[in-house]
């Protein structure tokens, strides 16, 4: 990337002004890309491009073969697979095979969304004698995607190809801190027939692009993903013109281990949602909960895990590597100074970190026990850290899983089938594991959260629902 990094009406070009933002590698902390710095006009003329592509073309292409395009784009990703991998590995500072799984999940939405995308089905609602009424399902018109940076390839796969298979078109502002991945999929979606205007891509930073484009009058939704202070600003930037949005705001999910749990089925599970991507990732399972009997068995299974971590560059596909900056990284030490300062229980410490000194490296650290009154048990700290807390009963364990604002996902890990149902239905999260977490990403699962952790749901067919609007027509025939 040279700084040509504005995809608007099917062509690439430059930032009015000629400004840029340097992209750096997390691993070693060296600048080597660049990215075009777009502000509000550079927006402007991408929601006028998708407006004009969705008023002239794509609300006249069908369903089938928008779903053909968005199958041929799928198949394309797959074909350049490792180049776009190792793309986002360098530009994210997340392992090799990590990155390699967030590239193949993306060809798995366009490959879901585009063999749905005929299958939005209206319905015929019973009314009075004489009257038929429909009530129709349409697209919005043009959506605003703001995408972060942990997972470019993936989000954008699930918000923007979502909402292309409805039939709307579409401009996405992605993080400025990693989108070399989407940038590499928007020519391949242009190979796969993409009519122009379709799809728009702004970089640039969110206090300027990103900000125009939550505010803008000409947008008809916004999906936005990060932090929940970041998501006021954009909830408010678009209530400005009554626009709807879907929020995904982030997450303190619990893991839940009863005293009957198959601790030799739990343990690398647990161990991995939470040291997955370094920890930035919004489900992460960044509180374990352990019932008191099993608690110190659970801790010590858990530390030799994390002192046998590899901490190191993403390109050697390391267990963890980077975080995504040296803000970040900051961000993330400094919680733990504050855990250590008020004389914390460190239960274990990654191995020494293997990469650059320049490099954005945090060392994952295991705290055990802790207060659910501690800040590291209820705010999001975004990195490499885990808190252990034991409880005595189920009332203790639902009480302590629902004592924060967030409600993203929760685990539970448990043999006892009654306690498994009353768990699900009690626990305040938008999405339940038992005996599992994440199932493997679920492309096909509605993912989303209660409480500050946001409201609508992405992924699925309700991913896709959400992404229209119902027209009610009734007809009076006598």
């Amino acid at each position: 990337m040279d700084g040509t990094t504005l995809f608007i009406d099917g062509r690439w070009r430059s930032a009015a002004d000629g400004e840029t933002i340097p992209v750096v590698d997390p691993s070693t902390g060296e600048t080597f890309s660049a990215l075009s710095r777009g502000r509000a006009a550079e927006i402007d003329d991408a929601v006028a491009a998708a407006r004009r592509a969705y008023d002239t073309v794509w609300r006249r292409v069908s369903p089938v073969e928008r779903g053909r395009i968005l199958a041929r784009f799928g198949e394309l990703i797959q074909r350049d697979h490792e180049r776009i991998a190792e793309l986002e590995c360098r530009d994210v500072g997340k392992p090799l095979a990590q990155a390699q799984k967030d590239i193949t999940a993306a060809s798995r939405y366009c490959e879901f969304y585009g063999g749905a995308a005929d299958k939005l089905h209206g319905e015929t609602l019973p009314y009075e004698a004489g009257y038929t009424v429909l009530a129709l399902r349409e697209p919005f018109g043009v959506t605003g995607h703001l995408i972060p940076w942990n997972y470019p390839a993936q989000m954008f796969g699930r918000s923007v190809i979502a909402s292309l298979a409805a039939g709307n078109t579409v401009v996405v502002k992605p993080g400025e801190d990693a989108c070399l991945s989407i940038l590499a999929m928007v020519d391949l979606a242009m190979e796969a027939g993409l009519p122009e205007g379709v799809l728009n891509v702004v970089t640039g930073f969110g206090n300027e692009a990103g900000a125009a484009l939550a505010g803008h009058r000409d947008v008809n939704h916004i999906s936005f993903t990060g932090s929940p202070a970041t998501g006021t600003l954009v909830q408010q930037a678009a209530a400005v013109h009554n626009v709807p949005a879907t929020m995904e705001l982030g997450g303190k999910s619990p893991q839940i281990i009863f005293a009957d749990a198959d601790l030799e089925a739990a343990l690398p599970v647990l161990y991995g949602a939470l040291v997955q991507n370094a920890g930035q990732t919004c489900s992460a399972g960044s509180r374990i909960l352990v019932q008191r009997s099993r608690f110190d068995e659970v801790v010590s299974a858990l530390s030799a895990r994390f002192e046998a971590t590899r901490v190191g560059p993403a390109m050697e596909d390391p267990d963890v590597g980077p975080l995504i900056s040296a803000r970040q990284a900051e961000r993330v030490k400094a919680f733990i100074e504050r855990a250590e300062q008020s004389e914390l229980p460190v239960a274990a410490v990654a191995g020494t970190a293997t990469g650059p000194e320049s490099g954005f490296y945090v060392r994952p650290q295991l705290f055990a026990p802790v207060d659910p009154a501690n800040e590291l048990s209820h705010q999001e700290v975004f990195g490499p850290v885990l808190v252990a807390t034991p409880f005595d009963d189920e009332a203790h364990a639902l009480q302590l899983a629902n004592a924060t604002d967030y409600g993203l996902v929760a685990g539970v890990w448990t043999a006892d089938g009654g306690r498994q149902l009353r768990m699900s239905h009690a626990l305040e999260a938008g999405q339940v594991f038992v005996n599992c977490y994440g199932a493997g990403g679920g492309v096909e699962l509605p993912f989303g959260g209660v409480k500050r952790s946001g409201y609508g749901r992405e992924k699925g067919m309700e991913g896709l629902k959400s992404f229209t609007r119902i027209k009610t027509v009734a007809v009076h025939h006598g």
